[in-house]
This record gives structure tokens, sequence and C-alpha cells, in this order.
């Protein structure tokens, strides 16, 4: 696709998959862009402008198909495809993440859990044995390691984010503190759990003095 699409946009697609998904288990064939705006909150002509990105999908008078509208987003998000997940860092984050078993329904499977503490060695987290760093050449080696998440102190991130490039990874899921903007031949998404919750503070204090 040669139309540059803006990260606003993207940013809401995981959400019309979810919405729409919730609307299948509900067993909702077709909806309209006002009915849909009513479920999420957003404006119907936002939710037609962003699906027009792609080329609209829905019909005159009918609304969207909703099997169709959420595979076709599904195809756009790439969930439809496997993609073999690593996780760097087996603290308490590691962990949760290594053991969230609805990634995987959604296309992302954890396949390795890696640390350098030598304690956590062979410790399983869900089917998954805890491996030292130093085994991460040969398992990249071996195996069609897509996505490394990132779950380590900030410190360590940049020059484990690059080895894991020269490795061959081609996505970074970073949750540590620090943002990896500056690294080339790789996509990054920069998760930073503190600032949802300084969001939802900021909130809290306009609610209370409302």
């Amino acid at each position: 696709m040669d139309k540059k699409i803006s990260q606003a946009v993207i940013r809401r697609l995981p959400r019309y998959y979810r919405y729409l998904g919730e609307l299948l288990d509900d067993g909702v064939e077709r909806i309209s862009s006002n009915d849909l705006s009513k479920r999420m909150h957003v404006t119907a002509s936002q939710i037609r402008q962003d699906l027009n990105n792609f080329g609209g999908f829905g019909q005159q008078g009918y609304g969207y198909n909703v099997a169709y509208l959420h595979e076709e987003i599904g195809n756009i998000l790439g969930v439809h495809d496997t993609h073999n997940v690593i996780v760097i860092g087996a603290g308490n984050l590691g962990q949760a993440i290594a053991g969230y078993v609805k990634f995987e329904r959604v296309g992302f499977k954890i396949i390795g859990l890696f640390d350098v503490n030598p304690e956590l060695k062979g410790k399983m987290v869900r089917d998954l044995p805890v491996q030292m760093l130093e085994d991460l050449p040969e398992f990249i080696k071996n195996n069609d390691v897509e996505i490394a998440a990132l779950t380590l102190p900030k410190s360590n991130a940049k020059a484990t984010a690059l080895k894991l490039v020269s490795l061959g990874v081609h996505a970074i899921w970073n949750f540590a503190h620090v943002d990896l903007d500056d690294i080339p031949d790789v996509v990054i998404e920069n998760v930073h759990l503190s600032d949802s919750l300084m969001q939802l503070s900021y909130n809290i204090t306009q609610h209370k003095n409302k």
C-alpha cells in the first residue's frame, strides 16, 4: 500500500478488531457506522474516514458485514500470520508476558524466555524454560524469531536491541523505561506503562475537581 497511514489510525485498528470480535461473539452479522460509534465512543465520521484509508468495506444502506470487516482488519494488522516472539528479561513483567495465552489467538507465539540471572535458569513459565542470554545467538539461528520483547533495565536496553538486530530480529516490543528510536533496520514499539497510569491519574484529578 503506497498511501501513508497515520499512526493515529493504526492505533485505532486493534480497537476496531477487538470490538468487531465481540460483536461476532454476540452473533451480530452487520452494523452501521453509527451503531459502531456508540459502542466504541468514536464518531461515525471518524470510523468511515479510518476505514476509507483501506478501501471502505461498507455498503450504503447496509453498513458493515461484521465477519468480513473483522477478517479484513485482521489481514491489515497481520494477525492471521504467526509471529514468533522471544522475551528478554524473565522478571515479573517478562514472566507475565510469556504466560499470557491470549497473544497466540492474534498470531503472536512466544517461543523463548531469556535472562542473565543464573538462579532463573530452567525455571518453567507456562511451558517455557528460562534460558540464559548467552544461548540467544544459537536459539535465534535455529528458530524463526521475528519479534523480541524487552522487559529489562533501561541501562541494558539499547545494547540488547543492537545485538538482537545483528542476529536478525525484525521488530522490538520495548518495555524498558527508555525510548529506542535511533536503531536502524528494525521496527520498534516503545511501551511505557507508567504513561498510561499518569493519564489515569490526570483523569482522576479532573473527575474529582468537577
